[in-house]
């Protein structure tokens, strides 16, 4: 049997019909609003189908890499469509990064982090992961989102919440330098730290991995989902801002919506992994994504920015930093132990839900 034929004919028909929606758009047939309904269509199965065929590369390359593998590919598609509508809205659009990173994080940290402790607290009472793993993750973000969202509004070389360009570069570098030392420690340095701790293979890790031309398939097809999503997205924009803008919500929902729709399947994936009691798996993708929203996300649009000649505005306001700095105190609390339970998940769900509400009534 061909390779191709073995792959799921969605993950084929998804981004053929994601295409076909793209030159239509593009080539002006049709009306307007039939086409954006295709465009909303298309971009979230866009993105199923990227991180499906991202998981069958994962599976190929093994754990830790898996992982990594998929948090890269779902952060890809968040830097090409937050460079995709800067470049487009120039000045305007000067925020959108740091509220996209900003909502990524919040997402990540009680979203997502939260409905998978409280679903595998529900279905197993009490999960084990590898302390050494997620406190060198936690570690690593701490002073990532810190110095990216927080210490802007206290430099005095440039007023508000921006960074000089000196301080900019300096702190874009430093973003990189933090995120390639994790990277570095999860797959070279202590590996060990990021697998499950049962040496005994577990049922869901007992599938044979596919085979290189299937590899190769969902190599192409990836990258097809790739473009196809912040070309649809870049379409989409000007549509989902005039509706936020006509609901009177602020400007930050916007990135909100975008962070939502990019992570979206990695949280599925996230929450199937703690459902099946695989929590080191689900904190791995989680916090790694978290990582590599921010790591590689703010070095991108700042030298973006420095290149266009733009402010690129990072800091967040005082109720943003708030909730930042408590979601990462209860999130280091929460996993100190390498134990959860089912409080832990509600408590974090309380912030996120919070969250979400003061987003859209400040």
């Amino acid at each position: 049997m061909p390779a191709i034929a073995k792959i799921p004919f969605w993950a084929i028909a998804t981004p053929i019909f994601a295409v076909t929606v793209l030159l239509v758009a593009y080539l002006g047939f049709g009306s307007g609003g039939v086409i954006l309904a295709f465009v909303a269509a298309a971009l979230p199965g866009s993105v199923f189908a990227a991180v499906h065929h991202a998981e069958v590369v994962a599976h190929r390359v093994g754990e830790p890499y898996g992982t990594l593998v998929l948090a890269l590919a779902v952060t890809l598609i968040e830097v090409a469509l937050i460079v995709s509508l800067m470049a487009a809205g120039g000045e305007e659009a000067a925020g959108l990064a740091r509220d996209t990173v900003f909502a990524a994080v919040m997402i990540i940290l009680n979203g997502i982090i939260g409905i998978s402790l409280l679903v595998g607290g529900v279905r197993h009472r009490q999960q084990n992961f590898s302390l050494d793993g997620v406190s060198a993750a936690l570690v690593a973000l701490g002073a990532i989102v810190v110095m990216t969202l927080v210490f802007p509004n206290y430099t005095v070389t440039t007023p508000g919440p921006y960074y000089s360009e000196s301080q900019l570069i300096l702190i874009a570098i430093v973003t990189l330098v933090v995120y390639g030392a994790f990277i570095f420690t999860q797959t070279i340095g202590h590996r060990q730290f990021f697998l499950e701790d049962d040496d005994v293979e577990k049922p869901a890790h007992r599938a044979v991995p596919p085979n290189n031309a299937m590899t190769a398939w969902s190599s192409i097809f990836l990258m097809v989902c790739l473009v196809t999503v912040v070309l649809l997205a870049k379409k989409l924009a000007p549509a989902l801002e005039a509706t936020v803008t006509r609901l009177g919500a602020p400007n930050a929902l916007v990135g909100v919506i975008i962070a939502g729709i990019v992570l979206l399947p990695e949280g599925l994936a996230a929450l199937r992994a703690a459902r099946a009691n695989h929590l080191q798996s689900s904190l791995n993708l989680a916090l790694g994504s978290a990582l590599a929203s921010i790591g590689l996300t703010i070095p991108v649009v700042s030298f973006l920015s420095i290149y266009m000649h733009t402010h690129l505005r990072l800091g967040i306001d005082n109720k943003a930093t708030l909730l930042l700095m408590l979601s990462l105190f209860v999130a280091s609390l929460v996993l100190r132990t390498g134990r959860t339970i089912i409080l832990h998940g509600i408590v974090l769900l309380t912030i996120f839900v919070v969250y979400l509400f003061t987003t859209v009534v400040p």
